[in-house]
């Protein structure tokens, strides 16, 4: 698969998208890395110049949940993007701890899953991308 990987718009942290990178490759995905600050704009440019399988978003400084939101938003209001799988992972609030309601409506705006650090969680998300001709839903990996 082709996986499009981003820090979120305010998250200027760049390990964690080594380390995901790297992890991606392992795994033998190809990965188009955005690096960090990336807004919903050149979120959405990037994917539709980089026809990805999924994106991967990956925030460290406790602003997923907002920076994830504009940028499901700004995917599905593309056409062409609104069915690319996006998965959102990290700290979703400055609290550090999950909030459900967040993550109701980050999938409600059309993000498929929020992982928080859970990279086996990640892997069986990309595993059911891959048996999508199989007919799948990528809504069914528990997140």
């Amino acid at each position: 698969m082709k996986i499009l990987l981003s820090g979120t718009a305010s998250d200027s942290h760049t390990w964690n998208l080594v380390y995901l990178g790297l992890f991606l490759e392992e795994l033998g995905h190809e990965v188009v890395g955005l690096g960090s600050c990336v807004d919903a704009e050149l979120l959405a440019a990037a994917c539709l110049r980089h026809a990805p399988d999924a994106v991967v978003l990956s925030s460290v400084n406790g602003h997923g949940y907002r920076d994830g939101l504009a940028a499901v938003r700004r995917l599905r209001a593309e056409p062409a993007l609104a069915a690319v799988p996006v998965v959102l992972g990290g700290k979703l609030g400055v609290a550090g701890h999950r909030q459900e309601a967040d993550v109701t409506h980050l999938t409600e705006a059309g993000c498929d899953a929020v992982l928080g650090e859970d990279l086996d969680a990640l892997r069986a998300f990309l595993a059911a991308g891959a048996r999508r001709d199989a007919g799948e839903s990528l809504r069914e990996v528990p997140a």
